[in-house]
């Protein structure tokens, strides 16, 4: 169950462990988030995409019972499938779980299966929101991959986040660039995705993801030639959060 902490909000947290660990490493920080009692229960989420090996690594060195969320929105690559698997294998990670949106909901929502073509964003939310919402129920914090670097809506990232009063999310590899990923990968002798090499620096939903084309942002080809740059689980009140939230009583908005 989540900690109880009645003396601090989840704000306040945030801000404390942002300035505890503000000069600390990648790897630091993403000990201390599966040890440290200020964050309590923690989860990684994983897409087990073109970046994700990094973290998947490094909790199969600290933690390797740490339990590992994998979004199965039905849609997927086979490559990416097969991906999970071989990591899940390699890295000897013991609690992966995979989860799914209830086939009702799909059978209800998305009959044809074209919901992705029409509203991209519901197609998100039923297919990944949703049951991500009820995976990580009982849970104090999350890990993710996120980096400033990948995209304009990530720029001001920090290592921790509140999402809303429910719980923190932990962003180690939030300063973190491109250079830094290809050495940890290559240092470390880790498998890559197999769609990588076949120009796909970002990987989601197969019907949403196309190859990138030299010179353009790793992340062009997610959602192609829609105004749209994030799935939606990085979402609070509707508004994708970049940074921490305002603390209470403050009159901003959500930083977005």
């Amino acid at each position: 169950m989540p900690l109880d902490k009645p003396d601090l909000t989840i704000a306040e947290r945030v801000e404390r462990l942002n300035a505890r660990y503000r000069h600390h490493s990648a790897t630091s920080v993403l000990e201390h988030a599966l040890m440290d009692p200020e964050l309590g229960h923690v989860a990684l989420v994983s897409s087990f995409g073109a970046e994700s090996v990094v973290l998947l690594h490094m909790v199969s060195v600290i933690a390797p019972g740490t339990p590992v969320i994998f979004i199965d929105t039905r849609m997927l690559f086979p490559e990416t499938l097969d991906y999970q698997r071989e990591l899940a294998e390699k890295l000897n990670l013991t609690d992966i779980r995979t989860i799914r949106a209830d086939q009702r909901q799909i059978v209800a929502n998305d009959p044809d299966r074209l919901l992705h073509q029409r509203d991209p964003d519901a197609c998100c939310h039923l297919r990944k929101v949703v049951p991500l919402e009820h995976a990580l129920q009982g849970f104090d914090g999350w890990i993710t991959g996120r980096k400033r670097y990948q995209s304009g809506t990530r720029a001001a990232l920090d290592f921790f986040e509140a999402e809303n009063d429910t719980r923190i999310k932990v962003n180690p590899l939030a300063y973190w660039g491109r250079e830094d990923i290809e050495d940890y990968i290559v240092n470390n002798r880790l498998p890559r995705h197999p769609l990588v090499s076949r120009g796909y620096p970002s990987i989601g939903c197969a019907p949403c993801t196309s190859p990138v084309r030299e010179g353009e942002d790793p992340r062009a080809g997610r959602w192609r030639g829609r105004d749209k740059q994030e799935c939606g689980i990085h979402f609070v009140n509707g508004r994708v959060v970049r940074g921490p939230l305002p603390k209470v009583g403050d009159s901003k908005e959500t930083a977005a």
